[in-house]
């Protein structure tokens, strides 16, 4: 049996805030590049919703991170800070 391959994800335009929310998990090792859709999936959803933290998003996407999660939120808020989306 044969499995078909995953769908593509197509990147944000611009400025949006899913192109932010992406580009703030971009640099972050993963096991694969899916792990890192799923993180910035969860960051998106995390900056537009308001809900919970940074952190239980992190956790939440459940990727299989090469670094450790508190060092995966330390590098997204930094890049969130540098675009202004936080104080």
């Amino acid at each position: 049996m044969t499995t078909k391959a995953p769908s593509p994800v197509e990147p944000a335009e611009g400025t949006t805030l899913a192109s932010i929310a992406y580009a703030a998990v971009s640099g972050i090792p993963a096991a694969e590049p899916h792990d890192c859709d799923r993180l910035g999936y969860n960051v998106w959803r995390w900056l537009s919703t308001g809900t919970d933290s940074l952190e239980e998003a992190v956790k939440t996407a459940g990727a299989r991170l090469k670094i450790s999660e508190e060092d995966a939120v330390g590098r997204i808020r930094a890049y969130l800070r540098g675009k202004g989306m936080l104080e």
